[in-house]
């Protein structure tokens, strides 16, 4: 290309007089238009410091286009006769074009943006990447400053700020910016160097800045950086849709506009993994969100079922068990974005930017449990092979913790399940006691506990209360429970008294932690529990612990505290005895059993024993209420253990109800006896019942007196049922035996479990008692 130079005349006033043809090529200003003007007029920007008398350097001219245009000028005065200057002559051209050192195609074909500015930020020399990034060629920019080639945004003037920094103090400086540029369509990374150009004077003549591109590898780190959040922020509660809402909350917005978590619906019941769906595929919405407000995007609302055709990125992710990606402009794409309109036609307007989908399934453990599902609005890029692999990493993470929370709700629900099979549902008819009982499950991590608590009918009118707590959490607490409940049970119909049961649970409990454990940690099944007994006639309550806080006792006058009593050690220690407490009891006096989980937290002080005593006094219009009011007044927001209350207001028989007779060890008295039960039972009303109850007494006493020793005494009991009891001095108990057909005895005790609706013995401190029930008509 031939070299144009320009030629011009200035007066001493700056007043051009003198334009040439070459002037006109490089500025567009034809002579007419320049002459006359200020050569300030003319220039772009101010000329630099020092450029007067003979001088030469570049020079910003405004074009007649507007644009600027850097020459290389050179000035040299004109001086008159008498050696006075009287103007300037000036000689411009376009910078001479640059030798093709190796050094310079270096720099023009290095991979990396670089540029050199002068200590002023105006461009001096750029290389072809360089003019890639701003979208111009290279004479648009030399010349020009930085700032005026760019927008006024924080990038820009970060960048700028920089330039100067370098140029100001001679220091190189290296940053990282994540921006765009004005020929790029969206934003990229950067990580550029700027370092001071010096003269051989040693003065800053310039900057010098190499920009590498450095997108791909800012996102991976940060996916890197999402991936390590996803481990600290996915799963900390054992929580199925809490856990989806964090793995939308995690990615919404800074890998996807919109997320969704489907999971299959068995995956949220109790059902076993079917075989993956080929076709059309059936998913419930457990968790979406978005930037926007109510995230109208969404198709499907929360808790929703969606049938996903077999075309569709779900149905394809769980078929080919890998992440599916669709972008704008593709079949399926069209199809899938079709068929989400017709489905929300409302959500239509926020669909409209969508350009990019990806869709992976979430698999755990060789199970598919849903699909995740992102899609990119106002995100420019579409995902890419590496946004899969890093979905399909996210999403086997997320797939775990999900799966984690379903096994843990469905073992928490198949403990909850047998622990509530073996608590008693409705409790058993009887006058000695009302009761009301609460049984909170723990809602920790650690799973359900093995809380337990019972009352049990006993002979003569009696009540047995009972509370446990099996060390542990889960099934495996829970099926503990379920054997010593039933155990309990097994020894309570034996009528033992509390500490000789305790004895024999406590001999149980360390047989199996023997056989669970093989003998090498019998502690590791340890339990406590507390076993009462309350006999309404003589209004006494029997009581011993194994391990377990005593019950608080609250008085008919209003006042409250708790059982003074030894407690022995918890079951399955063996080798420790156990004492019970005896006491009388006020009629209607409220007994407190409970587990430790009502007084005792790691959160809290030790022992709340004190607050319990304080709730158990304030008034109440029930038991029932009373439960209700002392959970709400005793345990935390959110208890860290499973908590069993059992109350039990007491009841007395009086004397109108109780009838006993001394009885001689004489078979001749037998007769006197039966006449004064059917003399008795004629006082209370109740004549329908005498024809057994005559036989009962008949056969109950003389066997008694043939077999048994003195002293001998009959009761009967009018409670909602009639009891007769017979007791004597010999340890010796009865039972039922088969008569042969010639054999003259051996029949009574048959007859009475014939008539009677139960009978049995139980041992006494003097003895035994042999006692019999009939059913009566409810009084």
């Amino acid at each position: 290309m031939e070299q144009v130079v320009a030629a011009a005349v200035i007066d001493v006033h700056g007043i051009v007089t003198g334009w040439s043809e070459g002037a006109r090529l490089l500025t567009g200003h034809p002579a007419e238009e320049a002459v006359g003007l200020t050569a300030a007029a003319l220039l772009a920007e101010e000329l630099p410091r020092g450029a007067h008398g003979e001088w030469t350097g570049p020079v910003v001219v405004r074009h007649r286009d507007g644009r600027p245009v850097t020459l290389v000028v050179t000035a040299c005065p004109v001086l008159g006769p008498d050696g006075r200057r009287t103007g300037y002559t000036l000689s411009a051209q376009r910078p001479a074009a640059r030798e093709p050192t190796l050094a310079g195609s270096a720099f023009q074909q290095a991979s990396m943006s670089m540029s050199v500015f002068d200590p002023q930020q105006r461009y001096l020399l750029l290389n072809e990447v360089a003019c890639k990034v701003m979208g111009v060629s290279e004479d648009v920019l030399l010349g020009r400053r930085f700032r005026d080639t760019v927008g006024d945004d924080e990038p820009a003037r970060g960048f700028d700020r920089h330039l100067r920094q370098v140029a100001e103090t001679g220091r190189p400086v290296r940053y990282e910016s994540f921006t765009g540029a004005p020929a790029l369509n969206r934003e990229h990374a950067w990580t550029t160097e700027m370092w001071p150009v010096r003269d051989a004077s040693g003065e800053v003549a310039g900057v010098a800045l190499a920009a590498f591109d450095s997108t791909e590898q800012y996102l991976a780190r940060q996916r890197l950086a999402l991936l390590n959040e996803a481990a600290a922020s996915i799963g900390t509660t054992l929580d199925m849709v809490r856990t989806t809402e964090e793995v939308v909350e995690l990615l919404v917005p800074r890998f996807a506009d919109f997320v969704s978590v489907d999971l299959l619906d068995w995956v949220l019941g109790a059902d076993e993994p079917p075989p993956v769906p080929t076709g059309e595929v059936v998913l419930r919405r457990v968790a979406h969100g978005s930037p926007q407000d109510g995230t109208p995007e969404a198709a499907v609302r929360l808790g929703e079922t969606d049938v996903h055709p077999s075309f569709s990125p779900p149905a394809r992710a769980l078929r080919e068990g890998r992440a599916v990606r669709i972008q704008a402009g593709e079949p399926d794409f069209v199809r899938w974005l079709a068929e989400r309109n017709a489905r929300a036609p409302e959500g239509r307007p926020f669909r409209s930017g969508v350009h990019s989908v990806i869709s992976v399934p979430l698999k755990a453990r060789g199970t598919t449990l849903g699909v995740l599902v992102g899609v990119r609005t106002t995100h420019s890029d579409d995902f890419e092979a590496d946004d899969a692999v890093f979905a399909e990493e996210l999403a086997s993470r997320a797939a775990v913790c999900i799966d984690n929370a379903r096994r843990f709700a469905r073992e928490r629900t198949t403990a909850l399940t047998l622990q509530n099979s073996l608590l008693p549902r409705g409790l058993s008819g009887q006058a000695a006691v009302e009761v009301a009982h609460r049984y909170l499950p723990s809602g920790s991590t650690a799973g359900i506990g093995g809380d337990w608590f019972d009352v049990i009918p006993l002979s003569g009118s009696r009540v047995a209360l009972v509370v446990g707590d099996v060390v542990g959490h889960g099934i495996p607490s829970s099926a503990t429970m379920g054997r010593l409940c039933m155990a309990v049970r097994t020894l309570a119909d034996v009528d033992l008294p509390p500490d000789e049961l305790l004895t024999h649970l406590d001999d149980l409990v360390t047989h199996l932690a023997a056989y669970d454990e093989g003998g090498e940690d019998v502690a590791e099944l340890g339990a406590t529990c507390l076993y009462a007994v309350y006999d309404p006639v003589d209004r006494r309550l029997t009581a011993a612990a194994a391990g377990h806080p005593a019950p608080a006792l609250v008085r008919p006058d209003g006042t409250a505290q708790l059982i003074g009593m030894t407690p022995g050690p918890p079951l399955g220690v063996g080798g420790l005895p156990f004492e019970a407490v005896e006491l009388e009891l006020p009629e209607g006096a409220v007994l407190a059993l409970y587990t430790d989980g009502l007084i005792a937290d790691r959160d809290r002080d030790v022992d709340r024993a004190a607050e319990l005593c304080d709730a158990l006094t304030v008034p109440a219009a029930s038991l029932d209420a009373l439960c209700d009011s002392v959970l709400k007044a005793v345990l935390p927001e959110a208890p860290g253990d499973d908590v069993a209350l059992l109350l039990a207001r007491t009841h007395a028989l009086g004397a109108d109800r109780v009838a006993t007779w001394d009885v001689a060890p004489d078979p001749a008295l037998v007769a006197a006896t039966r006449q004064a039960a059917v003399e008795q039972l004629a006082a209370w009303g109740m004549e329908e019942a005498a024809f057994v109850t005559e036989l009962v007494v008949s056969e109950l006493v003389t066997n008694a007196i043939r077999y048994g020793a003195p002293p001998i005494q009959l009761r009967l009991i009018r409670d909602r049922s009639l009891i007769c009891e017979v007791s004597d001095g010999s340890s010796t108990s009865p039972h039922l035996r088969r008569a042969h057909a010639f054999d003259e005895g051996g029949r009574g005790l048959l007859l009475v479990a014939q008539l009677t609706q139960r009978w049995g013995s139980r041992q006494t401190g003097r003895g035994k008692t042999i006692w019999a029930e009939q059913p009566l008509e409810p009084w």
